[in-house]
Order: C-alpha cells, then structure tokens, then sequence
C-alpha cells in the first residue's frame, strides 16, 4: 500500500514525536509503571523490529501487548508456547481437500500484523525456529510456496527469566532477530498501589478493551510515520560512533561473542526513530547511547570469568559505552 502523498507533507516531525506520548499516555491507563517498555516498543515496531520481553510472571506483559494491539488498530493473534508447540501450529499446516483431491495450506496465527508470542521460551528450540524466517523476511515457505505476510508484521514475545524451571533459552540466531531486548520490572510502590486500586477492586475489574476508547491512529497514519522515519539523518560520525560500539563488544575481554552486523544496523535505524519521537531529523550520539543496552544486550554472551565476577552484559555495555569517544 504506498503512503498518500498528503501524510507526508503534513508537519510529520511534530505527528511523530506525538506518537509516543500518545500511546504511552493511553497505554498508562491500564498498564501501570511500565512508561519506557511502551516506548522502546513503539520505535521497534516504527522502524519493523521485533521485542522480547522478560520479566517474571504477573508484570503485565501480556496486558502491555494487547493494549497496544488496539490502540495501534492492528490485527492480533496471541501464541502460547508450551513444550508440546509444533511448528506447523505457528506456520500452518496442508490439509487434504477430497472435493479437489489436493492439499490446502491452512494458515497459521503467524498470518498476523501484531503477534503476541507469550512465554516463547516454554517451548524447544524446534518450536521456536518456526518464527526465524518470518521475523526475518516476512515470509512463510511451505509446501514448496513464499507466503508473505504483512509488511506491518511485528513479533513482540516474552519470556520468563532463564532459571524459572521448564524454560528453553532461545537460540543465537533467533535472539539476533529481535531489535530490542525489554527487561520488565516489578512497578514502584506507587504504581502498585495504582494496579491494586485499578485492578483488584471489585468495581473496577473492566478489560483492557473497555478502559481504551479506540484506536489512536489508523494504517495509513503508522505507514506515515515509518515513512518519515527513513528521511532522518544519520552523519557518517555517527554510523562511525555505532559501529566503533559494536566492535568493541566483539573485543571486549568478558565477552565471548559480540554484536553482529545486523546488530549495528538495526540500532542505527531504531536511533532515527528515537530521533523522530524527539523531535529532531537527525540523529544525535545520545539516541545511539540510550539505545545501546537494550539493542544489544540479548546479542553479547559472557565468559566464565564475567559470570563468576557477577558482571551483566549491561555493566559490560556501561564500560564500553564510557571507553569509546563520543563524537561531537
């Protein structure tokens, strides 16, 4: 579908840096202390990048992605993943029709434009798999056939920290696939009491769809946005800056593997959206440095002797990010 000319000649920088203030204010009626969560996620799906989130059971993830499904009016399809998931349940699957003595690809819940993949981790690696090409290209092959799904199609997962008992840790290769990795905390005592208040009341138990009045904005807005979002500069200093970042991960010594290329990539795009939600056609070192640890963080594997020390791959990022120069 191409974008009407008339979206992007309106004022689209002060539309998009709206965007995000908008939906976390919407978001923040039924979702409680969640405020960043919903922004990286927004600049993820602005630039078509995928999210994982992990965090312990009841911190409203799930909640988190549903509310966004509707206030972004984007189709959704919800997967639980269970260790007996098959692929040919997310994909689809050939189902024999005797009136024409053939075979008809059924197709999956993949077949989406939001797709809530809710505690991937609780299925093999196999299950998981299923998801590689479609969160790549944006195609289903089967059957010897390329079906393509949406180009609004967005996987946000979550999952359960690694030591909860019955988890799968994702493998390499799908982890890459993911722009961002979201750690969700529990809310602060405020927010809490604000859930308890909303939630847990017997006069106030409404659903997620009946506390948000309707989409803020349609299809044709977000495709809009997204257009825009490709006309922000990036300064040659700037891919110089990400990039310097992404090879030290690859020489830093407490980390066995770094970032990929994909991985520097995916960050500079994510830094012109975080451009755009502030205002700005051009990206600064500052949107790169605050997108650093969650678009890197899940791509960095430790060595023993960073476990045995108790360093997170955040604190790895924290020395790397204050060793390399900022340009200016």
């Amino acid at each position: 579908m191409d974008v009407p000319e008339q979206h992007i000649d309106q004022p689209m920088r002060g539309n998009v840096s709206g965007l995000a203030g908008r939906v976390e204010d919407a978001v923040a009626r039924v979702v409680k202390g969640q405020t960043d969560a919903v922004r990286l996620t927004v600049i993820a799906m602005l630039v078509q990048g995928h999210v994982l989130l992990e965090g312990n059971p009841g911190t409203a993830k799930t909640l988190l992605v549903r509310t966004l499904a509707r206030l972004l009016d984007l189709e959704f399809r919800r997967i639980q993943f269970t260790p007996d998931l098959m692929p040919s349940d997310i994909t689809g699957t050939s189902i024999f029709r005797p009136d024409r003595a053939d075979f008809e690809f059924r197709k999956g819940p993949v077949f989406t434009q939001l797709l809530l993949a809710d505690e991937i981790n609780r299925a093999p690696a196999r299950t998981q798999a299923a998801l590689l090409q479609a969160m790549q290209e944006r195609i289903v092959s089967a059957d010897g056939s390329d079906f393509a799904l949406s180009d609004m199609f967005t996987v946000i997962a979550t999952q359960n920290p690694l030591e909860s008992e019955g988890t799968y840790p994702l493998p390499e290769a799908e982890l890459d696939r993911f722009l961002f990795k979201l750690v969700i905390d529990y809310p602060d005592e405020q927010a809490e009491r604000d859930v308890f208040l909303q939630h847990g009341a017997p006069t106030t138990l409404a659903s997620p769809e009946a506390m948000i009045q309707g989409a803020l904005f349609n299809e044709a807005d977000f495709r809009a946005a997204r257009e825009f979002i490709t006309t922000v500069v990036v300064e040659p200093s700037i891919a110089d800056y990400t990039l310097a970042l992404v090879r030290q991960t690859r020489e830093h010594p407490f980390l066995l593997a770094g970032a990929s290329t994909r991985a520097g990539v995916m960050l500079l795009r994510a830094s012109r959206a975080l451009a755009a939600i502030s205002g700005r056609d051009f990206v600064i070192p500052d949107d790169v440095r605050e997108l650093a640890k969650p678009a890197l963080r899940h791509r960095m594997f430790r060595t023993a002797a960073a476990e045995l020390e108790g360093l997170s791959t955040d604190k790895i990022l924290d020395d790397i990010l204050a060793k390399v120069p900022v340009p200016k």
